[in-house]
């Protein structure tokens, strides 16, 4: 686990020269983020075709895999639709993560391209809608011009690519994500306080909560000011059927709130588990 954070959080050095962790942490989250639905959707690509995993143990084989199966006019459509039924997603072939970390490593990368991933991932479905607006890739801070921005992310594209965010059991992608925010809220020091609360108060408060309610099933927990999620997603650890969960949250900052669904979707929180608002609980 130590290890897995460590990594993920070594990630971003090319981006701490140029911007405070209360910018950089949404680079970071947002890469890991994208890189933690393409993973997962070539796992499940391979399960489908009723494959091996032994066989099919690299991404390049797992892609090929893939756009091989999209090719099949009498496949596609049935495999896309068991993607967006079981995933809640599906991604073109040339916008997955480990295809665009590979050009990073050839040099052919295109910050442009992982845009049009953003965008197409985006568009296509609501839950994702706006997620990724805050990786600015045309920001100045990335670099002075195109080719600096682009040197920039292509590093922390490589880093990335040489962590596997799927063998890894559970909640432990979601916890070291949950990790990183943390890391980065020390950083940030008084702007922390929109996206996070301290882990010790967190769970203090989550205790309280299900204080009566540890069997209670289709148990719902609510946050007016959610932050980054992590205070509801700490009641799971209290209640004797965290699966059954239903999260209600608020939030008023569009980047926070962008954060707390990616927080959710990380620690497996399904689509029709959450309904989350991004707007203030008074008006």
């Amino acid at each position: 686990m130590s290890k897995l954070n460590a990594k993920l959080f070594s990630a971003a050095d090319s981006l701490r020269s140029k911007m405070d962790a209360s910018e950089y942490k949404d680079y970071l989250l947002g890469l890991i983020f994208y890189k933690y639905l393409s993973d997962k959707l070539l796992v499940k690509v391979v399960e489908l075709a009723d494959e091996s995993s032994e066989e099919y143990n690299t991404q390049e084989k797992q892609t090929q895999l893939y756009r091989d199966l999209l090719a099949d006019e009498d496949v596609k459509d049935d495999l896309i639709e068991t993607l967006v039924d079981t995933l809640g997603h599906h991604i073109e072939p040339d916008y997955l993560f480990n295809v665009l970390a590979d050009q990073a490593k050839q040099n052919t990368f295109q910050l442009n391209d992982l845009n049009k991933a953003f965008i197409d991932l985006s568009t296509k479905y609501d839950q994702f809608s706006g997620l990724f607006d805050d990786v600015d890739l045309t920001s100045k801070k990335l670099g002075s011009d195109d080719q600096q921005r682009n040197i920039t992310i292509s590093d922390v594209l490589k880093k990335l690519s040489e962590i596997d965010v799927i063998e890894h059991d559970g909640d432990v992608i979601g916890d070291a994500y949950e990790y990183l925010i943390g890391e980065f809220a020390s950083e940030a020091g008084k702007k922390a306080g929109e996206f996070y609360t301290p882990s010790k108060v967190s769970d203090m408060m989550a205790q309280i909560v299900a204080i009566g309610q540890e069997d209670r099933k289709l148990f719902s927990v609510y946050d007016p000011t959610m932050g980054s999620g992590s205070l509801m997603l700490n009641v799971r650890n209290y209640n004797n059927h965290p699966e059954s969960i239903k999260y209600h949250g608020q939030e008023l900052n569009t980047t926070t709130y962008n954060l707390a669904k990616m927080n959710l979707i990380l620690h497996g929180v399904r689509k029709e588990d959450m309904r989350l608002r991004n707007g203030g609980y008074i008006e």
